[in-house]
Parts: C-alpha cells; structure tokens; sequence
C-alpha cells in the first residue's frame, strides 16, 4: 500500500467510516480506483485532504445505511 492509500485510509478513519468498509474498498481495484478519483477530484476542486475526506465519509454513510460510530462513550 503506498503513502497516498495509507494516507486516504487514515483520513477516512478519522470521520468514524469503519474499517470492515475501508478494508472491502480497498480489497478492490475498481473500489480503489473510483475513492482516488473521487478524493482527487474533490481536493483539486479546492477541498482541503480533511474535507474531501469529510465528503466521501457522509457519502459511505449515506450510501451504507450505516451510521458513524463516534466511540466516544466513557467507560465506567
């Protein structure tokens, strides 16, 4: 895996896109191949790295039904 995949899969991870849906996207090539297209389109429109990955992340969740999974709840 190079820098920019590792990269895009961090900055995925970081808005709460779960890794079992990463880990299927990045199995493809055709899956792949459509996320860089889409994160370099967006992020030669203007998009900050975050913030195309921001975009792509709603759209997952959009497309998934599934629902971000914040995991920000405090343990007892």
């Amino acid at each position: 895996m190079d820098y920019k995949k590792i990269n895009m899969y961090n900055r995925l991870r970081d808005h709460f896109v779960p890794s079992s849906i990463l880990d299927d996207i990045f199995r493809s090539q055709n899956d792949i191949k459509t996320l860089e297209t889409a994160y370099d389109s967006l992020v030669k429109d203007g998009f900050t790295e975050d913030s195309a990955a921001k975009e792509i992340a709603d759209l997952v969740f959009k497309e998934t039904g599934i629902d971000p999974d914040y995991g920000f709840e405090e343990e007892e």
